[in-house]
């Protein structure tokens, strides 16, 4: 069975500042339908990676190609024309504070006049609706959101324009656990409900448990290991370890599956999640 179609390809990339090279002989490939998630220490060059894929960096050597268009050194129309076919969350939400969240959100489709204007107000209330916010949400400044809100409203920002990729810088940081553990399920749901392929810095091994596919591991100027999360939490590298600490036994394929059941499948009895109550019942 062949792999789905790549939708990001960064083939032999190499990244410079001044004489402190970033990415040396980088590659890194992410089909359709594919959870993504790239690990690395500080200063191992993830955000910088994260800017070649939004075409905001240009690579010294190599390529970087979204949904088969080179960027970097294409035309502008061009990479505007991609851009259009992605969204970003950005790590602090990025929203902006005089703006309130019905603003906010219909911003993109202001900008881009890419709908009739009495078609973005439903639009909108969509987008809200769909990442789990109420009607009368729209109507609150971001000073008035909690941490969880701030976060759903940038990614019902970035859905706006329903793209068919989603990067997400931290996607879970400064969240309480509960609050975390909701927004990855929104995340899963969205996933599944919109295929979308989904790239994912992250430094929250639970939602590498949660939802993602593969973890790309970025380290000695280079993506070192690609793989399902129960192959590479095992390899000997130092920065594998210390990130996995603790946490290896978990990354076993059975463990992770378990706990995606436990996050899709919990009732009101007593928090325990289906799967769990029929193995004591049994």
């Amino acid at each position: 069975m062949n792999d789905p179609e790549p939708i990001i390809e960064v083939e032999n990339v190499t990244t410079a500042y001044g004489g402190h090279v970033i990415h040396r002989n980088l590659n890194l490939t992410v089909h359709r339908g594919e959870v993504v998630a790239l690990i690395g220490g500080s200063g191992s060059g993830k955000t910088t990676l994260l800017r070649l894929l939004l075409g905001l960096e240009v690579p010294q050597a190599g390529t970087v190609k979204i949904f088969g268009h080179p960027l970097g050194r294409c035309a502008v129309r061009d990479l505007e024309c991609v851009r259009y076919r992605w969204g970003v969350l950005f790590q602090a939400g990025a929203l902006f504070s005089a703006l309130s969240v019905y603003d906010n959100v219909a911003l993109p489709l202001r900008e881009l006049k890419s709908v009739p204007a009495d078609l973005v107000k439903p639009l909108v209330m969509l987008k809200l609706a769909q990442v789990g916010l109420k009607p009368e949400d729209a109507l609150k400044r971001p000073a008035e959101l909690s941490g969880g809100m701030v976060k759903r409203v940038s990614l019902a920002r970035a859905l706006i324009l329903d793209p068919q990729l989603l990067f997400l810088d931290e996607p879970t940081a400064g969240l309480d656990p509960d609050s975390a553990k909701q927004f990855v399920k929104l995340l899963r749901r969205l996933r599944q409900e919109l295929g979308l392929t989904v790239v994912m810095v992250t430094h929250d091994v639970d939602t590498l448990f949660a939802v993602v596919d593969r973890v790309a591991v970025l380290a000695d100027q280079r993506i070192i290991a690609s793989g399902p999360l129960a192959e590479v939490a095992r390899l000997p590298h130092s920065f594998v370890r210390n990130f996995f600490l603790g946490h290896v036994e978990r990354c076993a394929e059975e463990d992770v599956r378990r706990f995606r059941l436990s996050l899709d499948d919990t009732s009101d009895e007593g928090g325990i999640p289906a799967v769990l109550r029929e193995e004591q019942t049994a």
